[in-house]
C-alpha cells in the first residue's frame, strides 16, 4: 500500500521492539498491513460471455490433517451445491477409510459471476508427487494452517512448490474456534509462515500475503481475528471474496492454436482416457482434430492423431458435459488413448509440446514379484508377471511420482515412489483388484556424488507427551536421527515438540513403534529435507522371529509351547509352511520352531483335551507394519484376504548357507 512499508522491511524492527518491551505478541502486525477489506461482489449476477477473465484457478494445499477437504465441502456448500455427504473430494475407498486424500482431484463452481476452478491436493509427504504436477495448472493457493499446530513438515514442501511457480499464496489460519487459539498464537503462526517464506527465498510480493482466519469445521472465515463471528457473518464468502481479489486471472491468448498439458489422467469404460490439464492457449470444441504431442530428445514427437470425441468439466459433484473451452480454464477430454500425464494435446499445426513439470525424484524401492509360496494361487485371480507388470506400467502412467524398472529376476518389477506409505497404497488397491505378490522390503534410494555415498535424509516433526520424550530420543538416536530443536509444546501444556533430521531407511517401520512408545498419545510429521552424507548402520531396530520348519495346519498344542519364546503373528487353524514366519522372537537371532505338532493320542488322554488350551490373542499384522517390519533376507506375502511374512528362500540348509556365507 502506498505510504506504508512492506512486510520485509517491518520486520526486524518489530522484532527488536518485541524484544525490547517484551510484552505478548499481540498478532496485530499482519492484520493492519492486510486488513484491506475485498471488494464488494454481487453474488448473483452471471456474465453475460463467458472470458478469460471470469476464471479463477487455485489450489488448497497444507499438511495432512489440516482441513483442507472440511474446506473444500464448506466452499461448494456456500457457492450453491449440494453435499450427499462430508469429504466429498474424497471421492476414493481408500481415502474414506483412513481419512487422508490420496489423489489431486479438481473441481469448479461459480462466485460473483467468476468461474473458480479449484485444485484439492493432497496433504501426506508420501504423495506429494501430485501437488507437484497440478501446481502449474492455477494461478493461486490457499494455504490452509491449523492455528495450533503452526507449519510443520508437509507445510513446508508445499509452500516451496507454490513459490517456485509464482504463486501468492492466501494463508488461512484454520481452526481458530479451537480453546487454546488466541490472538496472541495466531500473530506467532503468521511471523512463522513469514519466516518461512522468507527463507525460501520469496519475492516481496509473495511476502505480503493476505490472512484470513476460519473455522471450516463450522463452516465461517473472517478477516479479522474472531473466535464466534455474528449469525449473518457465519459463512466462507470472505474467503471466496479473497480469491477473487488477491487470484490473478489465467493467462493465454485464446485466439492463439489450442495448447493444453496434461497434468491428471483416468480411465473410463466407455471414454478410454480421460485427460486434464489447464488449456494454455486457444480454444478446443468438440470434434476437433488434435493429436498428442511429447518432448523427443530436444524436439517434440507426435504421439497420436486423434479428434475430441467429448469435452467435460467439473460442477461441484458431477461432471457435466460442454461443447467448447477456452484459454485458461480446466478442462477433461477424451478421443486420444496414447497421451498421459506431462504429455502435451495440441492442434495439428502445433509441433513444439509444452514444458512438462520436472518431478523430485523417488527416494524409496520395493521389488514386486510372483506369490511363489506353496500357499500361493489360492485366494488371488491375477496371479502371472505379466499381469503384475500390466499393473504397474499402468500405474506410473497416472502417478508421476512412481516409477517401475525391470530387474534381472524373471516376472519381478522393481518400483520406487517417496515413502512406504504410498507403495503401501498401491499393493492394496492391487489386492484389492485381486492381485497375488510377493513384495520386498523397502530400500532406500542412494546417490554417489564425488564418490561419496549419499542418503535422502528427512525432516521429523512429533509432539508427545514430556514422559515419552527421552524413549523417542533414544529410539531415533538407534535409526540415526538427529535432534534438531526441543521445546514446548505452546498450544498444550505437558507436550513436547521435538524436531530430527533422519535417514529414510531409519524411519521405515518406525511409525508403529512410534505408536507403541506413546501409547497411541504422539503426533509424528514427516517430509524429505535433503541428500546427505551416509550416517552409517543403524542400531539395533528389530528382534528375531519365528520360522515355522514344517507345513500343514497349526495346532493349539504347538503355540502353547511357543508362546514362551516370543509374540505369535497366527492362531490354531491357519495354514503354514516351512520358511513362513509366525512370530517374534524374544532374542535377536532367528528360531526354527514347529507350530503343527500334535498332541500324541494314548489311552490315557483324548484330543478333546486340546479345547482347555488358553492362548494370548496373536498380533494382527497389517500391510503397513508388514512393510516396515520385514528385514533384507524375508518377504511379504500378498493375497486379497491374508498377509503373511515369510523367508525369500524357504529351503533352510539355503539360509544357513547364506547366514554362513555372510559371517565368512
Amino acid at each position: 500500500m502506498p505510504g506504508r512499508p512492506s512486510r520485509w522491511a517491518m520486520s526486524s524492527a518489530y522484532s527488536m521492539l518485541l524484544r525490547a518491551s517484551q510484552r505478548p505478541f499481540s498478532g496485530k502486525r499482519i492484520h493492519r498491513v492486510f486488513s484491506t477489506a475485498a471488494p464488494q461482489v454481487d453474488h448473483t449476477e452471471a456474465p453475460s460471455s463467458k472470458t478469460i477473465n471470469s476464471i479463477r484457478n487455485l489450489a488448497v494445499i497444507a499438511h495432512v490433517d489440516h482441513g483442507k477437504t472440511t474446506l473444500m465441502d464448506r466452499l461448494l456448500k456456500q457457492c450453491g451445491n449440494a453435499l450427499s455427504q462430508e469429504r466429498t473430494m474424497d471421492s476414493i475407498s481408500l481415502e474414506r477409510e483412513r481419512g487422508i486424500t490420496i489423489a489431486s482431484k479438481y473441481t469448479s463452481m461459480s462466485w460473483g459471476g467468476v468461474d473458480l476452478n479449484v485444485v484439492d491436493t493432497p496433504g501426506h509427504a508420501d504423495f506429494g508427487g501430485e501437488v507437484e504436477r497440478v501446481i502449474g495448472m492455477v494461478e493461486g493457493a490457499i494455504l490452509v494452517v491449523d492455528a495450533g499446530e503452526g507449519p510443520l513438515a508437509q507445510t513446508k514442501f508445499v509452500v516451496a512448490k507454490a513459490l517456485k511457480f509464482g504463486l501468492r499464496p492466501i494463508l488461512l489460519l484454520n481452526k481458530v474456534d479451537r480453546p487454546t487459539v488466541t490472538a496472541e498464537r495466531c500473530g506467532e503462526v503468521e511471523s512463522m509462515i513469514f519466516d518461512l517464506f522468507a527463507n525460501m527465498g520469496a519475492t516481496e510480493q509473495q511476502l505480503e500475503f493476505p490472512v484470513l482466519y476460519a473455522s471450516a469445521k463450522e463452516g465461517w472465515a473472517s478477516e479479522t481475528f474472531t473466535k464466534d463471528p455474528k449469525e449473518e457473518e457465519r459463512n466462507m464468502a470472505p474467503l471466496l471474496d479473497a480469491v477473487l481479489k488477491y487470484v490473478p486471472p489465467p493467462k493465454g491468448d485464446i485466439n492463439a492454436p489450442f495448447q493444453m498439458l496434461v497434468s491428471m489422467m483416468e480411465r473410463d469404460n466407455y471414454f478410454g482416457r480421460i485427460l486434464t490439464g489447464r488449456i494454455t492457449s486457444g480454444q478446443v470444441r468438440v470434434g476437433d482434430r488434435v493429436h498428442g504431442l511429447c518432448l523427443k530428445g530436444s524436439k517434440g514427437e507426435i504421439i497420436e492423431v486423434g479428434k475430441v470425441v467429448k469435452l467435460m468439466k467439473r460442477r461441484g459433484t458431477n461432471t457435466v458435459p460442454v461443447d467448447s473451452a477456452g484459454a485458461g480454464d480446466i478442462i477433461s477430454l477424451s478421443g486420444l488413448s496414447n497421451p498421459s500425464i506431462g504429455h502435451t494435446v495440441a492442434a495439428l499445426e502445433v509441433i513444439t509440446p509444452l514444458p512438462a513439470t520436472v518431478m523430485d525424484p523417488p527416494t524409496i524401492s520395493m521389488t514386486f514379484g510372483v506369490n511363489d509360496s506353496p500357499l500361493g494361487g489360492r485366494d488371488g485371480s491375477q496371479l502371472t508377471g505379466p499381469k503384475i507388470g500390466e499393473r504397474l506400467m499402468a500405474e506410473a502412467e497416472s502417478n508421476l511420482s512412481i516409477s517401475v524398472c525391470p530387474t534381472p529376476q524373471k516376472d519381478a518389477f522393481e518400483v520406487q515412489g517417496r515413502g512406504e506409505l504410498q507403495l503401501g497404497i498401491l499393493i492394496e488397491n492391487m489386492r484389492r483388484e485381486g492381485y497375488e505378490l510377493s513384495v520386498s522390503p523397502p530400500a532406500v534410494m542412494y546417490k554417489t556424488v564425488d564418490n561419496n555415498k549419499l542418503e535422502p535424509i528427512e525432516e521429523v516433526i512429533v509432539e508427545v507427551d514430556d514422559e515419552h520424550s527421552g524413549t523417542v530420543i533414544e529410539s531415533m538416536s538407534h535409526r540415526r536421527g538427529e535432534l534438531l530443536d526441543q521445546c514446548p509444546c505452546t498450544e498444550s501444556s505437558g507436550r513436547t515438540r521435538l524436531t530430527f533430521a533422519c535417514p529414510s531407511r531409519g524411519l521405515v517401520g518406525y511409525r508403529s513403534v512410534f505408536n507403541t512408545e506413546t501409547h497411541g498419545t504422539g503426533f509424528m510429521h514427516r517430509a524429505f529435507l535433503s541428500y546427505e552424507k551416509y550416517r552409517g548402520a543403524l542400531g539395533n531396530v528389530r528382534k528375531g522371529v519365528l520360522v515355522s520348519m514344517a507345513s500343514g495346519t497349526i495346532t493349539a498344542h504347538a503355540l502353547m509351547n511357543l508362546e514362551a519364546r516370543g509374540v505369535l503373528f497366527v492362531q490354531p487353524g491357519q495354514e503354514t509352511y516351512n520358511g513362513m514366519i509366525i512370530g517374534e522372537h524374544s532374542r535377536d537371532n532367528d528360531l526354527e520352531v514347529n507350530p503343527v505338532k500334535s498332541k500324541e493320542l494314548t489311552n490315557m488322554r483324548s484330543a478333546g483335551k486340546d479345547e482347555n488350551v488358553r492362548l494370548s490373542p496373536p498380533r494382527q499384522i497389517t500391510l503397513e507394519e508388514a512393510i516396515g517390519y520385514v528385514a533384507t533376507d524375508e518377504l511379504i506375502e500378498v493375497t486379497p484376504k491374508v498377509v503373511r511374512l515369510r523367508k525369500k528362500y524357504l529351503d533352510p540348509s539355503k539360509r544357513r548357507t547364506l547366514r554362513r556365507t555372510g559371517r565368512e
